[in-house]
């Protein structure tokens, strides 16, 4: 297939390239300062446009669920944007009440729709709400967060920190479920669950990617992982499963084609 971006190659790094909910589209972001939506079809893959956030290098792009919208966090910025593809206004949100971080970067939606969580600093955890992007409530892990993932019925979140930790919490309560040490962690640095939510997967900086099974995670403070994934020599940087939980992709930004299939 040719490049799904080949009408518009980024003049920066790009940072996120993400397919459309439903439609067959797809997105491309990145230190450019542009969000760029292209029609996939492999033949052509012709570009439906291009938006310029000004001094805005992105540092995550993602659809909302729903897929009217797309939020763009940047490298080093309090705010972030919404683009709403509807009516094709870029909405800025200036700063969320209650959120008090130099910078808001990493985050994820909830596969429900209804939550946006944003990644602090110093172990804060910021649960916003998608419709009205104000805060709902604000939960703290031990020691630095470094990744979550919601579970596929938005129940709940695995918090990954920087020590090796990974925290499970309840969305409803904001309480703590469980904790448990991921085996043999330097440093976390990724975190998915699987679609069936049977799989939780851990990256972290060694390249290990720990496999654990979610019964387990819940119940025991040392689980045994199912497999350890030894294929990666750098950071494990990314961790995903296909849709169907039969692959589980990982990879590694730190080295040129480190990407494995599982």
């Amino acid at each position: 297939c040719l490049p799904a971006n080949q009408e518009r190659f980024a003049n920066g790094k790009l940072a996120t390239v993400q397919f459309h909910p439903s439609a067959q589209v797809v997105m491309t972001a990145g230190h450019d300062r542009s969000v760029s939506l292209f029609q996939v079809d492999g033949i052509k893959n012709p570009r439906i446009q291009s938006i310029y956030l000004e001094s805005f290098p992105i540092y995550k792009a993602c659809f909302s669920v729903d897929g009217e919208q797309v939020i763009a966090t940047g490298t080093h910025h309090k705010m972030f944007f919404v683009y709403d593809m509807m009516s094709g206004n870029i909405i800025p949100i200036q700063k969320v009440r209650g959120v008090d971080e130099r910078f808001l970067r990493d985050f994820e939606l909830s596969p429900d729709g209804s939550f946006m969580l944003v990644t602090g600093t110093s172990g804060y955890l910021h649960l916003l709400s998608m419709k009205t992007k104000e805060l709902i409530s604000t939960m703290k892990v031990n020691g630095r967060s470094t990744a979550s993932a919601f579970t596929p019925d938005s129940s709940k979140i695995y918090s990954y920190s920087k020590e090796g930790e990974v925290f499970i919490w309840d969305v409803r309560s904001r309480k703590c479920l469980h904790k448990f040490e991921d085996e043999g962690s330097l440093e976390g640095k990724c975190i998915a669950v699987s679609k069936n939510n049977q799989y939780v997967a851990c990256g972290s900086s060694s390249g290990v990617v720990n496999l654990y099974t979610t019964d387990v995670c819940l119940k025991e403070n040392h689980p045994k992982p199912v497999k350890a994934i030894m294929n990666l020599v750098t950071s494990a940087t990314c961790v995903t499963f296909n849709p169907t939980t039969e692959i589980l992709a990982v990879a590694s930004c730190e080295s040129d084609e480190a990407v494995k299939l599982v």
